[in-house]
C-alpha cells in the first residue's frame, strides 16, 4: 500500500552482450542462463536489446542464422527507465511501447532490468487491458431488488441490457469510509492492527498517519457487484494494492464486465478510487449472474 519504485522489482545485474557476437551465442546464452534478453552493450553504452523473439523471428525468417550478429537482429529503438522511477511509470512505458522489457540506466550506467513478469508479482493489473471509458448508450440504468436497503451516502449507477449481465456491463458504489466503519470492521474482522485505530503509533509508521484497512476498502468492489443487474456471486477476486486511503475519504468502486466464460460466468475488471480520483485497488473479479429470485 505504498509506491514501489523500479529498484524494488527490477533484476540485477541485467546480462550483457556486444553486438559483434554471434546470434547463436545469444540463442545460447538465453537457453543457458534461463533469460528472456540480453542487453546490448558497447563500450559501456547500452545500444540496443535481443530476445528470444528476435531469434525466433530471424530464424524462420533467414533459416541459417550462423553468420549472423546480434547487431543484425537487436533491437536498437531502446526504451528504458530510472531505477527511482515509480513503478507505474515503466508499466506506462511496456504498454505504449508494446514491450516486455526495459532496461534500468542511472547516469548512463546499466543496473538492472525490469520485465512484465517482475513487474505482474507486484501489480497483476500489467496483464489486463485498463477499465472501458467508452459510454455506452445504449445501456439503461437498473434499479434492482437485490438488495435489501440503501443508504443516503451511498451512491451507485448499474448499466445493462438485460436481466442478467453481459459483456460491457459497468457498475459504480461510492461511500464514505468513516471512523465508525474502521472501528466496526476491526471488530468483525478481528483486524486490530493499531496502524488503523492508534494515531499515536501509526504517526510512527511509513504512513505517518492512520489509514482504513486494505480489506475493507477492497470490499467496495464487493457492494458495488451487489448491484449489477441479476444476483452476482463471487468465485474469485485478484487484487492490487497501490495506495493507502485516509479515514473520511469517499471511495467510488468501478466494475465492468470485460468477457463472457460461460452462460452465467464473467470475468470483471474492478477498481477502487480514493477521493481525488486515484487508483488505490484495481483487480480482476470472476462472478456468477443468477435470475433474481421469484420471491424477491
Amino acid at each position: 500500500m505504498l509506491a514501489l519504485h523500479v529498484s524494488e522489482v527490477m533484476q540485477t545485474p541485467a546480462r550483457t552482450i556486444t553486438p559483434e557476437s554471434s546470434v547463436v551465442e545469444a540463442a545460447t546464452r538465453l537457453r543457458d542462463e534461463g533469460i528472456g534478453s540480453l542487453v546490448v552493450e558497447r563500450d559501456g553504452e547500452c545500444v540496443g536489446i535481443v530476445t528470444e523473439s528476435d531469434i525466433v523471428a530471424v530464424t524462420a525468417e533467414e533459416g541459417d542464422t550462423r553468420k549472423l550478429t546480434v547487431g543484425d537482429v537487436m533491437a536498437t529503438a531502446l526504451v528504458t527507465v530510472g531505477p527511482d522511477a515509480p513503478i507505474e511509470t515503466a508499466v506506462e512505458r511496456l504498454r505504449t511501447h508494446g514491450i516486455k522489457k526495459l532496461p534500468v540506466v542511472e547516469d548512463g550506467e546499466l543496473v538492472g532490468i525490469v520485465t512484465t513478469t517482475d513487474i505482474s508479482r507486484y501489480v497483476p493489473h500489467i496483464t489486463r487491458p485498463k477499465l472501458s471509458t467508452e459510454s455506452h448508450p445504449e445501456r439503461r440504468r437498473f434499479t434492482r431488488p437485490d438488495t435489501l436497503y440503501e443508504d443516503d451516502d451511498w451512491e451507485f449507477d448499474s448499466y445493462g441490457v438485460a436481466d442478467g449481465i453481459d459483456v460491457g456491463d459497468h457498475v459504480r458504489f461510492s461511500k464514505t469510509l468513516s471512523e465508525s466503519d474502521v472501528e466496526r470492521f476491526a471488530e468483525i474482522s478481528g483486524d486490530t492492527n493499531r496502524l488503523h485505530l492508534d494515531d499515536g503509533f501509526a504517526e510512527g509508521s511509513r504512513f505517518g498517519r492512520r489509514i482504513v484497512h486494505g480489506t475493507l476498502v477492497s470490499g467496495i468492489i464487493s457492494a458495488a457487484l451487489a448491484r449489477l443487474p441479476g444476483l452476482t456471486i463471487y468465485l474469485s477476486q485478484e487484487l492490487s494494492y497501490r495506495g493507502p486511503v485516509d479515514i473520511g475519504d469517499r471511495v467510488t468502486a468501478h466494475c465492468e464486465v470485460v468477457e463472457q466464460l460461460k452462460a452465467d460466468r464473467f470475468r470483471l475488471s474492478t477498481a477502487v478510487d480514493d477521493g481525488d480520483g486515484e487508483t488505490v485497488v484495481e483487480g480482476e473479479a470472476v462472478v456468477i449472474s443468477d435470475p433474481i429470485p421469484d420471491s424477491a
